[in-house]
Formats: C-alpha cells, sequence, structure tokens
C-alpha cells in the first residue's frame, strides 16, 4: 500500500501511531466533565466520529483485521459511555454518542479499505 518504507502496513511506525491514538481515546473518553470543554451542540458527535475513524484507520494500519478491529471498537464505544455515566467522571451516557462512535469505524474501515484499493491499483 505504501510506497515509502516507514509507511509500510504492520510497520513500526504504524503500530506507534495506532498506540498514540488509543491513549489520545483514553484522554478523550475518560476525561472528568471538568476538563471536557464547552462546544456548540453537535460538536461532541463529530469529536467521537472522528476519534472513532482515527482508532479504525491506525488500527487497520497496525495490521489488525476488520473482522476484529470492528466489534472490538465497538465494544470500546459501549464500555466507554458506560464508564462515563459512573459518578467519578461527572459525565454523562450517550447512546447518540455510541451511534457516532460506530459510524466514526465504518467511515474509517471504508476509508483504509479505499486506500488499500487505491494503493493496490498504483503498484
Amino acid at each position: 500500500m505504501a510506497s515509502h518504507p516507514a509507511l509500510a502496513v504492520h510497520g513500526a511506525l504504524a503500530r506507534g501511531v495506532f498506540a498514540v491514538v488509543v491513549l489520545l481515546s483514553l484522554a478523550v473518553l475518560f476525561a472528568p466533565a471538568s476538563d471536557v470543554p464547552t462546544a456548540p451542540a453537535g460538536v461532541d458527535k463529530l469529536v467521537h466520529a472522528v476519534l472513532f475513524a482515527a482508532l479504525a484507520v491506525t488500527g487497520r494500519w497496525a495490521g489488525i483485521g476488520s473482522r476484529a478491529l470492528a466489534p472490538l471498537l465497538l465494544v470500546y464505544a459501549a464500555v466507554s459511555e458506560v464508564l462515563q455515566g459512573l459518578a467519578v467522571l461527572g459525565r454523562s451516557v450517550s447512546f447518540a454518542d455510541w451511534v457516532a462512535d460506530a459510524v466514526g469505524v465504518l467511515l474509517g474501515l471504508a476509508l483504509w479499505a479505499a486506500l488499500a484499493r487505491r494503493g493496490a491499483t498504483h503498484r
């Protein structure tokens, strides 16, 4: 897929980027309510979708198959919503956020598939 060795699928860079995105997701999803900035309505759904699209793309780049990655990310999204409802975080559980997460996963997987097809046709 990639022309430069550093961008190779399953490479160290791919795994490192995926790890960084996972850490970013932990910070975003599990920050206490007092640390979550206020934003116009709907921005939180966009953040959820982009975050989970990034997890899907970088997870595929790191070499995780979509048949394993998609369910894992959907479960992660559901668990994160349940944990956000805990008093210690002071946030709320939102089915709409989970839907935004799921849309992000689907968009990320679709983007990866499109990039993979494009890379295969340009070899």
